[in-house]
């Protein structure tokens, strides 16, 4: 199996001993294929992209499963196994090798988003928009002292869980200083609670304090008081960093997984907010 990339796009390719295979890539004006197959293979690997499509699809994201209700969630679980069965392409004609990975693939999918429907629904309706938020209490303040999420109502509050160690957190800090630049003054605060771990294993509190201070890190600064451990971090089911969380100045929840100070979009979307 190989990948073929073609703009931003990534295209599975599967190729064996005895394919003659040829890949047009002079697509007409208003097609969504980025390469048609003829020859021998083409079918193998029309069926490689039929398949991809429905993975790149609403379907394939377990997140629109999990915030269902669960009538509505067993009747999406049927819509999308009707769909995914669904096919221009005779399946005779297709490498047995490829048909068993794509269904292994389907059933790991399906099996994940069923055998944990329940657990993460519960945990997403209790996150979900408007719901009292999680909160933090004392956590160690770089300034000094402590700080609690209590202590911030009236103000939204956008955080950050990151720590030393991680590289993609490390890299919106640029991203960070800036949206805290341009909303200076606003009814928002912006709070960063490193999860470097108490026990020095991975990222310590010293690790923390140098960090914050040689990249003159702004905002609140906060350390977690057990790091992933911690009840705030464990209330939000956090297991990746960094994760972004946004409440509002009544402690609500308005977003359990807020976009990245990176995004384009996120400045508009908290001036629409009305900060």
């Amino acid at each position: 199996m190989y990948v073929m990339t073609i703009g931003e796009e990534k295209i599975p390719l599967y190729l064996k001993n005895g394919y003659d295979l040829d890949l047009n890539f002079d697509i007409p004006e208003g097609s969504n294929e980025q390469v048609v197959y003829s020859g021998i293979g083409a079918e193998t690997n029309k069926y490689l992209i039929e398949k991809r499509n429905f993975f790149m699809s609403s379907y394939a994201d377990p997140n629109t499963y999990f915030q269902l209700e669960e009538a509505d969630f067993k009747a999406r679980i049927s819509e999308a196994k009707i769909e995914l069965a669904k096919s221009e392409i005779d399946i005779k004609k297709v490498d047995s090798t490829v048909v068993d990975m794509v269904e292994k693939s389907n059933q790991m999918m399906f099996s994940y988003i069923e055998n944990n429907y329940q657990q993460i629904h519960t945990s997403a309706v209790a996150l979900a928009k408007g719901k009292p938020s999680p909160v933090f209490e004392n956590y160690e303040n770089f300034k000094g002292g402590t700080t609690s999420l209590s202590d911030l109502k009236g103000k939204y509050v956008y955080i950050d869980i990151w720590a030393t160690w991680c590289g993609p957190c490390k890299r919106e800090i640029p991203s960070l200083k800036a949206l805290e630049q341009k909303f200076e003054g606003k009814n928002i605060e912006f709070v960063s609670i490193s999860v470097d771990n108490v026990d020095g294993r991975r990222g310590s509190r010293d690790s923390w304090l140098q960090m914050v201070k040689n990249e003159q890190l702004g905002g609140i600064q906060l350390f977690a008081d057990n790091d992933f451990n911690s009840q705030f971090v464990r209330a939000y089911g956090i297991n990746s960093i960094p994760r972004f969380i946004l409440v509002d100045p009544n402690g609500n929840i308005v977003e359990a997984n807020a976009m990245r100070p990176s995004d384009p979009n996120i400045a508009t979307y908290l001036q629409e907010l009305g900060i």
